[in-house]
């Protein structure tokens, strides 16, 4: 009966979109910044990718004469292209798994708190890193870390212990780095999975527990398996970003240091500084290339490894 109801255009799957751009106005009103953003930034200067394939001169502009894949063999041959990429896959490697167990982590425990206020308060102290500016968390770092006056460093002395000079010492900065990336950014990320847990069927909850289940029990059997489409659609896009680094955080915390750029220096923060000391688009272009092409691949690589084994958590 429903079927034979229902519209000519529903019953064949179709909708039509401008009655579904009507009725949902205000939903695609909020989406109109985002639209208008990706269309200047994402479409509109595909044309200039060109570039990586010039010798560009500023007087011809995107006409310049062609080199093909000269740029990219100049990269590939300098010392820093390996160095650089090994070290944006190693620290966003990092950041990814440690970071989505802390937000996974800080959501569980949000959702076990019962009391209003506390929670409120929790979650504000959680969220209040993410809108520090990195500039400020470097000086902040700087009075934990720093060889005369740092914090760190005078309970070291008063302990007997010997100044460190960390900003020398690149053996620390991976742990320093992995540790700031946290506590910035992981309250933020919980926000989604928290959404994710409160969206559960309270039926589940109860039926586990007159089964006998106790609030860990639940977490692990119930809240756990049901967070891993969440949880599958997030890591696949966040691994489409593991080529491109913090520039932010590497640039304001690791600055101009020449000792621990072989273990810092990530592709963002190489470009620009390429571009800086030697005004050279084309060159910056063609890493910005290599840099989104290999992103797309191992977004697509996983997407296909996940949709053969979990269809549930693939994006397409």
């Amino acid at each position: 009966m429903q079927a034979k109801n229902a519209p000519a255009a529903v019953r064949k799957g179709r909708v039509n979109p401008f009655r579904e751009l009507w009725e949902k106005k205000f939903l695609y009103l909020l989406a109109v910044p985002a639209i208008v953003y990706t269309f200047i930034y994402g479409y509109m200067t595909l044309p200039y990718i060109a570039i990586a394939f010039e010798k560009f001169n500023y007087s011809t502009g995107i006409r310049s004469p062609f080199v093909g894949l000269e740029n990219f063999s100049a990269f590939f041959r300098s010392s820093w292209a390996w160095a650089v990429t090994r070290n944006t896959l190693v620290i966003n490697f990092l950041f990814l798994v440690f970071g989505t167990f802390f937000a996974i982590l800080i959501a569980l425990l949000l959702n076990e708190i019962r009391g209003k206020a506390f929670l409120k308060l929790s979650q504000s102290a959680m969220l209040f890193p993410f809108f520090i500016s990195w500039v400020i968390v470097s000086y902040m770092l700087q009075g934990i870390l720093g060889t005369e006056s740092g914090m760190l460093n005078r309970m070291i002395q008063s302990m007997g212990g010997k100044r460190i000079n960390f900003y020398a010492t690149p053996r620390y900065w991976y742990p320093i780095l992995l540790i700031l990336n946290i506590w910035k950014n992981a309250g933020y990320n919980s926000i989604i999975y928290l959404a994710a847990i409160t969206g559960i069927d309270e039926s589940i909850y109860e039926a586990a527990a007159i089964d006998g289940a106790t609030r860990f029990k639940r977490i692990i059997y119930v809240t756990l398996p049901l967070l891993v489409p969440t949880i599958s659609v997030l890591t696949l896009m966040s691994i489409g970003r593991i080529f491109y680094g913090d520039f932010g955080m590497m640039y304001a915390i690791i600055r101009d240091n020449s000792t621990l750029m072989p273990i810092a220096e990530v592709i963002d923060t190489y470009v620009f500084r390429v571009f800086k000391n030697t005004g050279n688009p084309s060159l910056t272009m063609a890493i910005g290339l290599y840099q989104s092409v290999v992103g797309f691949v191992l977004v697509y690589t996983s997407n296909r490894i996940v949709r053969r084994f979990y269809p549930e958590g693939a994006l397409f």
